[in-house]
């Protein structure tokens, strides 16, 4: 709104040419949803107290995180808050893809909602079923997805990074494609929510590094001289992802460990949803998986986990999956583990950001 609003006045006031520019804009952007996690975030975990939402502890998980039970949860709506505030301020609401990565970032944070409050409030144990919340989230992606597909400039191929020369076109195929991408995030970021903070900061680094990827492909002189696809308007979208990283260090003042309050179902669903619509609108699909490397890694260790307990009679790989709590069962401390985990995220986002060089 304030693009909307201000940016047409620099007819008069040149001090408002400002607001065409994107960097300008994700700057401020990111630092509105900040400040709306930071100043409402004590407001809403007191609500959330006094209504009781507290965190439900697996009766399977590490012992240790018995004394996290009752700490508030669902924190994840002051996040969704923060985002679309902050979106529907600095954006350019003209600009479609703003509005299908909203749409799929809200749905996602319904289910996560719906999930977590019959877990959390009506005390079912196992909120909703797993077919029930994976089949919501496939119709969901493969709503984006087709909206994508039909897009004017619609583009099927896929973008190998390094081997730039490589570009398979997937047709019709596309939109299972990336459905699938959109899904996968989504699951891979709740799988890794199990620490304090260990989720929201691999958010945080991956939110910057397309913030980066999808400047470059929606500028056409930078994206013809990187040799990748250029996606046109896909410029707008490194505001959202300003807006991603703000509303995620926001949320990390009060999540960082000891946890005061946690994101839920509705945030880590509805972040990773965003995140793979993101890779998926910047043609930078492949290159989620480098991205977010340690979602890929977390998931593949329950896969792991799973599949080797079933083929060998009930022998593991790991003392426990996800593979965070497998480090917490062999001793080391919790901060440990996530600070630790930050830094292979960090180096994966660096490797992710040198491939725009490599051929």
């Amino acid at each position: 709104m304030l693009y909307h609003l201000l940016y047409p006045l620099h007819t008069t006031i040149t001090a408002f040419n400002v607001f065409r520019y994107i960097t300008f804009r994700t700057i401020y952007a990111s630092l509105t949803a900040f400040l709306i996690c930071f100043f409402l975030g004590p407001w809403v975990i007191r609500r959330l107290r006094y209504l009781q939402v507290g965190q439900y502890i697996r009766e399977e998980g590490p012992q240790s995180h018995y004394q996290k039970a009752g700490t508030p949860t669902m924190g994840g709506l002051l996040i969704i808050f923060s985002i679309v505030a902050s979106t529907l301020l600095w954006t350019d609401l003209t600009n479609g893809y703003i509005w299908l990565i909203l749409f799929i970032t809200v749905s996602y944070g319904l289910i996560g909602f719906i999930d977590d409050y019959l877990m959390q409030v009506k005390k079912r144990n196992k909120g909703l079923s797993a077919k029930g919340k994976f089949l919501l989230q496939t119709a969901i992606a493969f709503a984006g997805a087709t909206a994508v597909f039909a897009w004017p400039e619609a583009d099927t191929r896929l973008t190998v990074p390094v081997f730039k020369a490589i570009s398979p076109d997937l047709g019709l195929w596309y939109i299972p494609f990336a459905a699938l991408v959109i899904v996968g995030t989504s699951n891979a970021v709740n799988l890794t929510d199990g620490l304090d903070g260990l989720a929201i900061g691999p958010v945080i680094i991956a939110s910057v590094a397309y913030m980066i990827f999808t400047y470059v492909t929606g500028h056409i002189e930078i994206a013809n001289y990187l040799q990748i696809p250029y996606v046109a308007d896909s410029g707008e979208i490194s505001v959202f992802c300003g807006i991603l990283a703000g509303a995620g260090l926001g949320f990390l003042w009060f999540n960082t460990y000891p946890a005061q309050v946690f994101m839920g179902d509705v945030g880590s669903l509805s972040l990773g949803g965003a995140i793979g619509t993101v890779a998926v609108v910047a043609k930078q699909e492949i290159l989620l998986i480098l991205v977010g490397g340690l979602f890929v890694i977390e998931v593949l260790s329950v896969i792991f986990q799973v599949g080797f307990f079933k083929m060998t009679n009930g022998k593991r790989i790991f003392k426990m999956a996800p593979l965070h709590h497998h480090f917490e069962l062999k001793g080391w401390p919790e901060p440990k583990v996530i600070v630790r985990f930050w830094i292979i995220a960090i180096i994966l986002a660096l490797l992710s950001l040198s491939t725009l060089k490599i051929r």
